[in-house]
């Protein structure tokens, strides 16, 4: 699912103004939906994405039928992390989860289908191993078609060279071939994982996204970002203020220097645990506080305490701003150096809070203006 289909130029856009909201990003996958190897806007889109953002690291997930012959130009664009979906490694079972496959101009059906589908698979993994890229195998569950040909796959998948493995667990939809089947429960997936570990390592905390997700895991705020539009370009101006339009409320990631979680009462440089909220619309959520009470022993001036906050700062990396009831000069410069935005006052959270989302809004606003 995704909330558009973009031109390679118009994801290069994308980006440049989602690194304005989201300091912390790091890597960029292409990830459908549909097939990317299916596409040559994708290799367009690597190509343009890594000349003006060399310091992002590039993934791509694919089926795998068009693998083998794309892991050349893959690695050229400089893509370093792959995840190939294999859900079976014999065409006997492989013809019971694919109906076709379009190669080459061609359609072909049961058997040799899968035959094709899976040599393609495994010969893409093996070369982009070699290739020097990372290779993650996915791996749907569909109770009574693979689940217990599973292992089998995740032997294999360690044979390639592929580094890990993640057992999705099958989402049955109305209108597809599967939907009368039931999901596999956690302690199925659980025990599947327990047993392909003895063979290769598990992926197990990945949370479902959309195939346009942005931010942190289980925190997508692909919302603040599905109406982004480049309303210059659009004109054929060649500047122009970036327009978005959001859609839902915005959603902001926290921290507060509080002693109980309830009230900001603590210096920015003296408090052991930072509470971290979520804020979107009139919701307030409080997420894992964030502990760095191992740091309280460093001198409170000298070298050390420098080092001191750039170590807090960098356990912070990822929030929108940091809440308390005061900074000094250099706190302000490691946060803000990291894309987080500080803010000094004191009181009840649920209030200041409130009051931060407006700050936060009103600074990154003035960027477009």
């Amino acid at each position: 699912m995704t909330s558009e289909v973009l031109t390679p130029e118009e994801a290069v856009e994308k980006i440049r103004f989602v690194k304005t909201k989201v300091p912390y990003l790091s890597v960029i996958g292409i990830a459908g939906p549909g097939d990317p190897l299916a596409n040559e806007e994708t290799f367009r889109a690597l190509e343009l994405v890594g000349k003006e953002f060399p310091e992002l690291t590039l993934c791509l997930s694919t089926n795998g039928l068009n693998l083998p012959k794309s892991v050349d130009r893959l690695r050229d664009l400089g893509v370093r992390f792959l995840t190939v979906t294999v859900n079976a490694i014999e065409p006997e079972v492989g013809a019971k989860v694919y109906d076709f496959v379009h190669y080459e101009g061609k359609s072909y059906h049961g058997k040799e289908a899968a035959e094709i589908l899976l040599r393609n698979q495994q010969e893409g993994i093996k070369r982009a191993v070699e290739a020097g890229m990372l290779v993650k195998v996915n791996s749907v569950l569909i109770p009574g078609i693979n689940a217990d040909h599973l292992p089998a796959v995740a032997k294999k998948a360690k044979e390639l060279g592929a580094y890990i493995i993640n057992i999705l667990p099958l989402i049955p939809v109305p209108g597809t071939k599967f939907e009368n089947l039931s999901a596999p429960t956690a302690k199925q997936r659980k025990e599947l994982q327990d047993l392909c570990e003895v063979d290769i390592r598990q992926m197990r905390h990945c949370r479902q996204c959309r195939a346009d997700a942005i931010g942190l895991l289980g925190e997508d705020r692909s919302a603040e970002f599905a109406h982004f539009t480049c309303a210059a370009s659009a004109k054929g101006e060649q500047s122009g203020p970036l327009m978005m339009e959001v859609e839902g409320d915005t959603k902001y990631r926290i921290a507060v220097a509080s002693s109980d979680g309830k009230n900001v009462d603590q210096h920015f440089g003296q408090s052991p645990v930072f509470h971290v909220f979520m804020v979107e619309g009139p919701s307030i959520l409080e997420r894992e506080g964030i502990d760095v009470s191992e740091l309280q022993e460093v001198p409170l001036f000298g070298p050390e305490h420098r080092a001191k906050l750039e170590s807090t700062a960098e356990k912070l990396r990822g929030v929108d701003a940091v809440i308390s009831t005061q900074f000094g000069e250099i706190a302000i410069k490691v946060l803000r150096d990291r894309g987080i935005i500080p803010i000094e006052d004191a009181g009840d959270v649920k209030y200041v809070l409130r009051k931060a989302t407006e700050s936060i809004f009103k600074e990154r606003s003035a960027t477009f203006q």
